[in-house]
Formats: C-alpha cells, sequence, structure tokens
C-alpha cells in the first residue's frame, strides 16, 4: 500500500471505527456494587458520605446536619493504552493484527470501570475511606463507639453453626448498622460477592436447601452470588448492600475512553522511527462509598 496522507488517515479512521466497536461490546460487573460519579474538574470533594440522611421527628428547630467541605478530597487520575504502528507494515499490507489490537484497546477501555472497583476491593482492607479508617475496619466511630464491618472468618458452609459464624455474622452486622443519630439503618445485605476459589461455597448458602452437612439451609435466597475474578484474594468475601442511592463503591469518571492516534509525517516517531501511534486515553478514579454498606471478612 502506498502510504500517503489520505490512506493513512483512513487507516486510523478504520482503527477507531473497531476500537469503538470494542469499547461497547464489553460488559463488566462494576455495576452490581459500584456507581458512577461525574467529576467535572481535576477531583471531587465527598464531603456528603459523611452524613447518611434519614427522617426524624421534627420537635423544635430542625436538626440541620452541616458537611464539612475539603474532608475527602478525591483527585483524577491519568489512564492510558498506546499501540504502535509500523510504516513498513502499512506498506506491506499487514494491518489484520493492528485491527486486532485495536479492538483488544476498545475492550480494555470498556473494563476501566471493572478494573477500578477492583482495585477497590482488593485494598479494601488497607485503604482508607471518608471518615479516616480503613474501609473495612472494626473501629468506625459512630456515636462515640467503635463498630466493626470487618471479619476475619472464612465462608463456611460445613455446618449451621459455621455458616452463622460467617455469613450470618456478615449479614446480622450490616441489618444491626445505625446512623450518627442512633437510628437504625434498615440495611438489608443483598449481594454475596467472593472470588472463584468460594464460587461453591457461596451458592450453597445462597441456592441451596442444604448445607454439607445435610443440615438445612436457612440462608438459601437471601442473597444473590456475584463471582468476581478480578479478586486477587482466594479468601476475602464481602457481603453488600446494592438497593440505596449511593453504592458501596464509587467510579470517579471525568473523561471516559477516547481513541487518539499520532500520525502526521512530521512527527519525530514517524520520521526516526517510521512509527505511528494510536491508543485511547480516560481520565478518572475510584473511592469507596458509605462503609456501613458493605461487610468484608479477609477469610
Amino acid at each position: 500500500m502506498l502510504v500517503n496522507r489520505a490512506n493513512v488517515e483512513s487507516i486510523f479512521t478504520g482503527l477507531k471505527t473497531i476500537f469503538n466497536q470494542g469499547l461497547t461490546a464489553q460488559t463488566g460487573q462494576w455495576q452490581a456494587c459500584a456507581m458512577e460519579v461525574p467529576s467535572t474538574g481535576a477531583g471531587e470533594d465527598y464531603a456528603w458520605l459523611s452524613r447518611f440522611p434519614k427522617f426524624r421527628k421534627w420537635a423544635g428547630d430542625k436538626a440541620v446536619k452541616n458537611l464539612e467541605s475539603g474532608k475527602f478530597y478525591v483527585a483524577n487520575e491519568d489512564w492510558e493504552t498506546t499501540i504502535s504502528v509500523r510504516r513498513n507494515d502499512i506498506e506491506d499490507d499487514r494491518l489484520g493484527i493492528y485491527n486486532t489490537q485495536a479492538r483488544s484497546a476498545g475492550m480494555s477501555g470498556g473494563e476501566l470501570h471493572d478494573i477500578i472497583v477492583d482495585s477497590l476491593k482488593n485494598a479494601a482492607f488497607t485503604a482508607l475511606c471518608f471518615d479516616g479508617q480503613y474501609y473495612y475496619d472494626t473501629d468506625h466511630l459512630v456515636q462515640g463507639a467503635s463498630v466493626s464491618n470487618k471479619l476475619t472468618v472464612a465462608l463456611s458452609v460445613a455446618t449451621q453453626a459455621a455458616a452463622l459464624a460467617s455469613y450470618g455474622a456478615a449479614r446480622a452486622a450490616v441489618m444491626s448498622f445505625k446512623d450518627e443519630e442512633g437510628m437504625p439503618l434498615r440495611l438489608i445485605p443483598d449481594t454475596l460477592e467472593v472470588p472463584p476459589a468460594l464460587e461453591s461455597v457461596a451458592r450453597i448458602l445462597c441456592e441451596q436447601d442444604k448445607l454439607t452437612d445435610n443440615s438445612p439451609n436457612p440462608y438459601k435466597g437471601t442473597a444473590k452470588v456475584l463471582v468476581n475474578p478480578g479478586l486477587t484474594s482466594a479468601t476475602a468475601w464481602f457481603l453488600h448492600v446494592t438497593t440505596q442511592p449511593v453504592k458501596p463503591f464509587i467510579v470517579q469518571m471525568r473523561k471516559a475512553p477516547v481513541f487518539v492516534q499520532q500520525i502526521s509525517a512530521e512527527n519525530d516517531d514517524v520520521f526516526l522511527r517510521g512509527e505511528y501511534k494510536f491508543g485511547a486515553e480516560a481520565r478518572a478514579t475510584g473511592t469507596y462509598g458509605f462503609w456501613r454498606l458493605s461487610v468484608g471478612s479477609t477469610g
């Protein structure tokens, strides 16, 4: 193929089309327990996470809930994937490999939400959330007392006692959470998230009539199972509330993945190395929502 401006622009128009097809074709799991918050600047302030609004009886003056501006600011991060196209491959009509790479880059962009949310989950026992504690921790401060949304017990279906001490304990913890004024939040967990190694255990808990010892299973139908291959721990498991307006995890999106290219013949890469470039760029990050919406166990 003759390498001229028109042909190069046509090639990269085709690559952009393939990229966008890959971008829209990729579906993920992130929406099961995460929400997207649009960002309009370098970052966003999540002061609103310091309050879980509930109705109270109006006696006397209204109890105004003030938000502490600047308490929990989250800056956006840059993301990219870049591929070089050799001019010789254009001359030799060897563009099929780049079509595959363009589709893969698009699918990678479609996975960005999952990548961000999975990184939050994998770090949740050691990363801070809006109250200054680890997201899963034993000493979140509520009304001057420590409240825990962290367990260390292995998920088990060996007996009713084992199921009660693991899944049952997490369920009870979520449903006992109160707000800063001591009002019950009436949360009911609905999603049990596990790594592939715990899928069979989770499905017995949530879907089967009997436990491993053939005893009745009191937890059948209490949650749906989410198996996440993006979890790095084979023992950690999570129980989420996903029915609230705010989700346990947040994707902060400043700029969704877009196709970018560098095809000018005057560019140094083209002149010195005979390489054009294309790829994708995005600006986004993730953060933690209300810790009361999830209980996690290291297993």
